[in-house]
């Protein structure tokens, strides 16, 4: 069929053609706002997921849907940096955010005190004031100035919440990948909000991060889950899976037939991303106008090369040998949550002395815990890519008297 009438769209955070699934969380993000707006306070909520189940498009399904309710709205993507990094992605954050809320021109008090605050946060890391460019206000002393991320986070946040509530509209942080902020930045985030809601202040944030980032947030500060509501998404329903690979292809003219549908749902388990995957593949194969069975055969090798070139390899290349040893081994013993030696007795060591690249793993990103002494891959169909990258089970070099006497 016509590669360019293609309707699936495997790209990262792309926003399918249709987007099933997901109604439960749009109507608690729609509440939560709807909620703020009248001056009710609403639990703020991080959705927890493993790779590819549609965190990031959710994340932009509420965008539009802050924007209608007219809600200033910030995204940011979080990586691995330091304190100041994390300054620095906040102040220029809040920038942006105090000139959606208002012309300059039109700035009333409260949006120049919001601005004096964020010149005082921002001091610390730009003493020339280039990230506050073009706001031209003195810092506001006392505010926000007392190098503790904490406090200073708390004095911003409830600034600029006083600052939206004045301009008559409210402000959503919406954070991707939030389980890269550290202890001490997730801290402050949690205790900022907090400041706010009890204050009663239009301010929120909605963050995507994998399974661990509940647990993280409650170590973090204990009062968390009493902030968030961490609802959990993950492959779709056999309705909504089959209607995510259907409609995008009757809106151009073509169909499934039910073999070929319930085949594809079996290679994709019903991931999102993975159905867009063999989406886009068997589009690219099929004579249509109906996609049948021998259609979706004839594609899943494309689908899995694919699939092992971009998504799955980008992530294996980032690994040392001892970690790739201990991704075969875990794949090894299937898809489930794993025992930490049940692993390391596939390569024959204890548990203990794979421990510490099993935290490495887990500190990448590669693996979560979903309760104590399991781990598990944090992307679908790892285990499955795994075998094929790398079909022979490998063992770590043979250690030396000395080692072994030790063990």
């Amino acid at each position: 069929m016509d590669p360019v009438a293609n309707p699936y769209t495997p790209n990262a955070g792309a926003q399918p053609l249709a987007v099933r699934g997901r109604d439960v969380q749009m109507q608690t993000f729609d509440l939560l706002l709807r909620r703020m707006s009248v001056g009710r306070t609403e639990q703020s909520m991080i959705i927890t997921g493993l790779r590819g189940v549609g965190k990031t498009v959710l994340l932009g399904k509420f965008r539009s849907k802050a924007q209608e309710l007219n809600w200033v709205v910030v995204e940011r993507e979080v990586s691995k940096h330091d304190d100041e990094h994390f300054r620095r992605q906040m102040v220029s954050a809040i920038r942006t955010s105090l000139f959606e809320m208002s012309p300059k021109a039109r700035w009333s008090d409260r949006v120049l005190r919001a601005a004096a605050v964020l010149k005082s946060f921002s001091i610390s890391v730009d003493p020339a004031g280039t990230l506050t460019g073009g706001m031209d206000v003195d810092a506001a002393e006392g505010f926000a100035d007392q190098q503790d991320l904490q406090a200073d986070l708390s004095d911003l946040l409830v600034a600029v919440g006083e600052a939206a509530q004045d301009t008559g509209r409210g402000l959503v942080l919406l954070f991707d990948e939030v389980q890269f902020l550290s202890t001490k930045q997730l801290e402050a985030l949690i205790s900022a909000l907090h400041k706010t809601v009890q204050r009663g202040l239009p301010v929120t944030m909605v963050g995507a991060g994998l399974p661990q980032i509940a647990e993280l947030a409650g170590d973090a500060k204990s009062y968390s889950e009493r902030l968030f509501k961490f609802p959990h998404i993950g492959n779709l329903e056999d309705g909504d899976a089959r209607a995510a690979l259907v409609e995008p292809a009757n809106a151009e003219g073509a169909g499934y037939s039910n073999d070929a549908l319930d085949l594809a749902l079996e290679v994709t388990s019903g991931y999102p991303y993975f159905i867009q995957e063999l989406g886009y593949a068997v589009w690219g194969v099929a004579a249509g106008p109906t996609i049948t069975r021998d259609d979706v055969e004839l594609a899943v090798p494309l689908y899995e090369a694919k699939l092992d070139e971009s998504f799955f390899r980008v992530r294996l290349d980032r690994a040392t040998e001892m970690e790739r040893i201990y991704l075969r081994a875990m794949a090894e013993l299937g898809p489930e949550a794993q025992k930490a030696q049940d692993v390391a007795a596939v390569i024959g060591r204890k548990s203990t002395q794979m421990g510490p690249t099993r935290a490495q793993l887990i500190n990448m990103g590669l693996l979560y815990t979903p309760e104590h002494g399991y781990a598990a891959f944090t992307v679908p169909h790892f285990d499955k890519f795994m075998l094929r990258a790398i079909p022979d089970l490998i063992m770590p070099p043979e250690r030396s008297k000395k080692t072994r006497a030790k063990d």
